[in-house]
């Protein structure tokens, strides 16, 4: 792996408040960590922003320049915060390393053929594990694991015990652990007619006048004769 270079200050003081102080000021606060005691220093966002664009694995191995006395050191990035807002970079964790030891580190995947799932059966390519743990010597670091997929069929699932890594490294994540897989292909949504609840029109209300019985039409006319009598009377 290149060594990109990233120059760092020493830096006075820690806390929120010299930490907002620096971050006005265009600098951002950082920790040397792996020597005798953690080195609170200073990197330039911009600088680091710049090392690791375009840069696939989460592992970057780099020459740190300490301003002022000279002193350089290899380390590797192992953490960085952003601000969940507006996405600026707050803090770096930085590891000094010895070219000498192993360490570990996450390097990333990279999907290598087309698979014959997806060229003959219209299947959908899955990568399942996108960055791979490995042990391995600083100046080994891969800049990524290929993992060939184009044996793949529909069903099929590459394992992590399928991936050959590069000579002198060793890969840390379980031989079982899926890496890829090719999926049927996605069914088209048969359109969806709208159904339209059709309502029979009511029929209308037929208010009839309700025919007296005969008994009471009979009582009628009898009150009648008598109310006639009683005014002749």
């Amino acid at each position: 792996m290149e060594q990109r270079e990233l120059t760092v200050q020493h830096r006075q003081g820690t806390g929120k408040s010299v930490a907002k102080r620096l971050r006005r000021t265009g600098q951002v606060p950082a920790i040397v960590y792996g020597g005798a005691s953690p080195v609170p220093v200073t990197v330039d966002p911009k600088d680091v922003l710049r090392i690791i664009h375009g840069h696939e694995g989460s592992t970057q191995l780099l020459s740190l320049r300490f301003a002022g006395d000279g002193g350089n050191t290899v380390a590797v990035i192992r953490d960085m915060q952003f601000d969940p807002v507006t996405e600026a970079l707050m803090h770096v964790d930085l590891q000094e390393v010895a070219m000498d030891r192993a360490i570990t580190v996450t390097v990333a995947v990279h999907a290598v053929g087309e698979p014959a799932g997806v060229r003959e059966q219209l299947g959908v390519l899955n990568l399942v594990l996108h960055e791979l743990n490995v042990s391995c010597l600083p100046g080994q670091i891969p800049e990524r694991i290929d993992a060939d997929v184009s044996a793949l069929m529909i069903g099929d699932v590459l394992t992590v015990a399928q991936i050959t890594p590069p000579s002198g490294v060793r890969i840390l994540n379980d031989p079982g652990q899926a890496v890829a897989t090719v999926a049927p292909p996605r069914a088209e949504e048969a359109p969806v007619a709208a159904a339209v609840a059709v309502v029979a029109p009511a029929e209308p209300e037929v208010l009839t006048e309700r025919k007296p019985k005969e008994g009471a039409e009979e009582g009628a006319k009898e009150g009648a004769k008598e109310g006639g009598k009683k005014e002749k009377k």
